[in-house]
């Protein structure tokens, strides 16, 4: 699953990042793949510089991206480091992107989706209460998407990521809608590990349709109870995948 549909989802301009941004993400994927090992050290500027055929500065800036994102530490006079994980600011949508373009960890696959059962409960819950009329247009519009799309599987894959968007936005609740990054990314990679085409899955739609419903009603139970039968299904087919993996 390409991290374009993440970029795409956020609303990030991709199409000419700066050179700095490019490097940067360059050796942020090579961190996250485990290709540029954790407590090792990164190579000088002037090496990193002749590879990439760029000037010291832009390697410089480079490396300050991925240092405010915790993934790597400049140590004066010894060099730069390549942090562990639990130094990485994992909320960064960087950072999430990034894991797109790897082969999917099921540790992390696990600790995606405990996240989506801790705060998507809840969220159906709030929006059930408190969405407007406009918020209930959003979802349901979403949901149609899905319902309808017979294109391309990216463009149910957005209106998926755009449904549960609209969710959390619905809730009203400022630190649930800053969880975007979070959702976008376990959704994405779910869907790269579970199946090929989404729209196969005989159980995903329906689900939607049913929370769409149950929001509209203004029936917070019923809501809940709908995001729990949603991620018990998704938490079973992705246990499933990943013993394929």
């Amino acid at each position: 699953m390409s991290e374009m549909i993440y970029y795409d989802l956020k609303g990030i301009t991709t199409a000419s990042p700066s050179l700095p941004v490019q490097v940067a993400r360059e050796l942020g994927r090579r961190i996250v793949a485990g290709r540029l090992a954790p407590n090792t050290m990164l190579d000088d500027e002037n090496t990193l510089a002749e590879r990439y055929q760029l000037s010291r500065v832009v390697i410089r800036d480079a490396v300050k991206i991925l240092v405010g994102k915790g993934m790597l530490e400049v140590r004066r006079g010894r060099g730069t480091k390549v942090c562990p994980r639990d130094s990485w600011v994992m909320w960064d949508e960087d950072v999430l992107a990034w894991h797109l373009t790897v082969t999917p960890n099921p540790g992390f696959l696990e600790e995606l989706l405990d996240i989506r059962k801790a705060v998507e409960p809840v969220a159906a819950f709030w929006a059930a209460e408190r969405a407007t009329e406009d918020d209930l247009k959003v979802i349901e519009d979403a949901c149609v998407a899905m319902e309808s799309e017979k294109g391309a599987v990216e463009k149910f894959i957005v209106a998926d990521a755009r449904f549960h968007r609209a969710v959390l936005r619905a809730a009203h609740n400022e630190f649930l809608s800053a969880m975007e990054n979070v959702i976008y990314s376990a959704l994405l990679m779910s869907v790269r590990i579970t199946n090929q085409d989404p729209r196969d899955n005989e159980v995903s739609v329906p689900i939607h349709r049913r929370l769409c419903n149950a929001i509209k009603a203004r029936d917070g139970e019923a809501a809940r109870k709908s995001v729990d039968i949603m991620l018990a299904s998704v938490s079973e087919r992705l246990e499933r995948a990943v013993h394929k993996l």
